[in-house]
């Protein structure tokens, strides 16, 4: 009986324990949108556009992008794990704080439609997307970044609108070990050609 008695005794006190360190200062504290804003628009603003729709296609647009996809992209900047010169420095006069305040806005703003502009490849962009290349065991992108390329929050981003001189980039660098902050990515695109690379971004770029 002394037994249980301890048992229940140390339950009921590891409970509140448990408790508080779930609703503690990292649970608790919530992304400031207004400072964001802020500190979007004296860092990220001329390169990514006043509201996130860059109209420059070597960057990417951000606005409506998932927050945690923004903010641990922001945080691998700063880190180098995400290799970028330019990014480097932008991401290292962000705190931790900056960069969630910043991810935040960006969510809360509509991205503009995009277009695919090849229409001798977007065909074959849409194959790939939706259906992979079985033979080869590519996988459909669809699966991780939905059908519509919304993506799915805190794991996949959206895709959908995004430049296709960006998105080939990206799948370029993935694939030649340049970008290697993501080991699946680079696993899929390590199998893409050139020209099935071009074709997907195309099809990405007119995704809504």
């Amino acid at each position: 009986m002394k037994l249980i008695a301890s048992l229940l005794i140390a339950a009921a006190v590891a409970v509140p324990t448990l408790s508080a360190q779930a609703s503690g200062p990292a649970a608790a504290a919530k992304a400031d949108v207004a400072k964001g804003q802020a500190s979007y628009a004296a860092i990220c603003a001329a390169c990514h556009g006043p509201d996130g729709n860059s109209v420059i296609t070597a960057n990417p647009k951000l606005a409506q992008q998932h927050p945690q996809y923004l903010a641990k992209q922001l945080a691998e900047f700063k880190s180098g794990k995400r290799a970028n010169g330019v990014m480097l420095g932008m991401a290292s006069a962000l705190s931790d704080d900056d960069m969630k305040n910043v991810a935040a806005w960006l969510a809360t703003q509509k991205a503009e439609p995009g277009m695919a502009k090849d229409k001798d490849l977007v065909v074959l962009g849409e194959r790939i997307y939706r259906g992979g290349i079985a033979d080869r065991q590519i996988p459909a992108c669809a699966g991780c970044h939905s059908p519509s390329g919304a993506g799915i929050p805190a794991q996949y981003p959206r895709l959908s609108g995004q430049h296709a001189e960006y998105t080939a980039a990206q799948l370029t660098a993935f694939r030649d070990g340049v970008r290697l902050n993501n080991a699946v990515m680079s696993g899929v695109a390590a199998k893409l050609n050139d020209r099935e690379i071009k074709a997907v971004a195309d099809y990405i770029a007119g995704l809504r």
